[in-house]
């Protein structure tokens, strides 16, 4: 037989609402437990919010670091699409930027502006068609 709808079963507590002493216990070994690990985690928390906070920043690099790159793109796009990793580390010195945010400009920079010479094209083309279709 199911119990009526408003009904007290025999495992209900009914004190009308007063709080047992046990009930706080655990509460009060909780935030006790939480200002201890604070005391003694709390600067290591800052540190790691604020290094979390710097890495979801987005947006555009320093305008002096963006003016570098373009100048050195200016004066090698023709020349090479893949940029030397010894190019990179020194376009970071001279930037203040790290290699990756390196890469990803030069990265976004082929991707949006760079077109292989006609050179380049014919000597791709070549390449591929020899792969292909060899004269035996």
């Amino acid at each position: 037989m199911l119990p009526e709808e408003g009904a007290v079963s025999s495992d209900e507590d009914c004190s009308g609402g007063e709080i047992d002493v046990q009930d706080l216990q655990p509460k009060d070994e909780e935030r006790d437990l939480k200002d201890q690990l604070l005391r003694r985690f709390g600067s290591h928390i800052s540190n790691l919010k604020l290094e979390f906070s710097k890495k979801k920043k987005k947006g555009k690099l320093p305008r002096e670091a963006r003016q570098l790159l373009f100048e050195w793109w200016n004066a090698h796009y023709n020349l090479v699409a893949i940029v030397l990793e010894a190019d990179k580390i020194a376009l970071a010195e001279m930037t203040g930027l790290d290699q990756r945010q390196i890469n990803n400009w030069f990265i976004n920079q082929r991707k949006r502006h760079w077109k292989p010479s006609e050179n380049m094209q014919y000597a791709l083309m070549d390449n591929f068609s020899g792969q292909y279709f060899t004269d035996d």
